[in-house]
């Protein structure tokens, strides 16, 4: 009676002992019963993956975020900590970007720099039903996953059309498509995504070591490493001081203009190697990220395709049509204040932002990449042509 009893004690506990002893000869029983059975049945040992050295390298072993199907208590923690996942794109200024586009159910709006997708996903949902949004990326990489995320949203499939091509081309494109009127909302984020930042591979950022590339499209134009081999010191240092306001300018291009860099290791190291030696740790990575950021920009040709953008914005807006730009650069910022004023001006804006909207207190301080974040707006006036 004592070993049946055993017996059917340990199949409810699933071959583990009562963790209460209700009597010593049950307890023995059910104890004995329970290392038979993990004789019988061993279970796997399951090792932990192995790295070289005491911690993993490779940035897919070490954020655990990269995976957040299996790992979402990383995640959230990751965000609890006011932190963005690796590999993912929290949304910046998501509520003061959606009250300046007012976007209405039925309307066309577009997504000039579609990333990870977070406005995207608010702009999908407010011009539902029968509206459509188009959203454009130049990324072959990203671009394809953030549109499955999007269709599996259970959207109607044509409210929602995706163009992998720059922004600078959205006048031609809404041509193609037949919105010949224009659209009636238009966002453009400026910034970086996360994932492009948080890959090694797109060699965008010297937080991991990865090829020296920094191209939004692997395949077009040349790789940052490419381009420093090009550049003599003159145009090294021009560069640094229009994209990024760096103020050792000269003496890091005379140490790095024309050598080769095949990774941002290597030139992290170079960068550091060349300021002078009273530089504490943070002078030095400010001056890095000043580098990777003005090499970015020269090698997307961002500012030429920015104001070729502006240029043509107002022809795509229509009648009544607003626009949201969000920037993170001092240089971006203003080719967008200046655009708007002369649009102003001339008639072509009947309104835009007397100023630039930043992120509230809470936003920086839970998501401290929207910092650097200014958002200005424009109205597009009521006599707008056809384009």
């Amino acid at each position: 009676m004592v070993l049946i009893a055993a017996l059917s004690v340990t199949d409810a506990l699933g071959f583990e002992p009562p963790l209460e002893r209700h009597c010593a000869c049950c307890w023995l029983a059910v104890t004995h019963v329970w290392r038979m059975a993990s004789e019988q049945n061993p279970q796997p040992h399951k090792r932990r993956v192995r790295y070289n050295g005491k911690n993993p390298r490779r940035c897919e072993d070490k954020y655990k975020e990269l995976s957040p199907g299996r790992y979402t208590d990383t995640v959230a923690h990751v965000l609890a900590g006011g932190k963005t996942p690796a590999g993912q794109h929290v949304p910046i200024m998501l509520d003061e970007i959606m009250q300046v586009l007012s976007v209405l159910p039925g309307e066309r709006a577009v997504d000039c720099t579609l990333g990870y997708g977070g406005h995207a996903a608010e702009l999908l949902k407010a011009v539902q039903p029968s509206g459509c949004l188009l959203a454009v990326d130049q990324d072959p990489i990203e671009l394809p996953k953030t549109q499955t995320r999007l269709r599996s949203a259970g959207f109607p499939v044509e409210s929602l059309q995706c163009e992998r091509t720059n922004f600078v081309a959205l006048r031609g494109l809404l041509g193609k498509i037949g919105w010949h009127d224009g659209a009636d909302a238009i966002l453009a984020d400026l910034g970086v995504s996360s994932m492009q930042i948080d890959n090694p591979a797109r060699g965008f950022s010297f937080k991991h070591k990865g090829p020296l590339d920094m191209r939004m499209n692997p395949n077009k134009g040349i790789s940052a490493s490419v381009l420093i081999e090009q550049l003599n010191e003159l145009e090294f240092a021009a560069l640094m001081r229009e994209n990024a306001v760096e103020p050792n300018a000269a003496r890091l291009a005379t140490a790095l203009a024309g050598q080769t860099f095949e990774t941002t290791g290597a030139l992290a190291c170079a960068i550091q190697q060349a300021l002078p030696n009273s530089f504490d740790e943070d002078r030095i990575k400010l001056s890095q990220r000043r580098v990777f950021q003005a090499l970015r920009i020269a090698v997307n040709d961002e500012f030429n395709v920015l104001d070729g953008w502006l240029r043509g914005l107002p022809d795509c807006l229509s009648a009544g049509g607003r626009v949201a730009v969000l920037t993170f650069h001092s240089g971006e910022d203003r080719r967008v204040k200046k655009a708007f004023q002369a649009g102003l001006v001339d008639g072509r804006y009947s309104a835009i932002s007397d100023s630039v909207i930043r992120a509230s207190f809470s936003e920086q301080r839970d998501n401290p990449r929207s910092s650097s974040a200014k958002l200005r707006w424009a109205v597009r006036a009521p006599s707008a042509l056809p384009l």
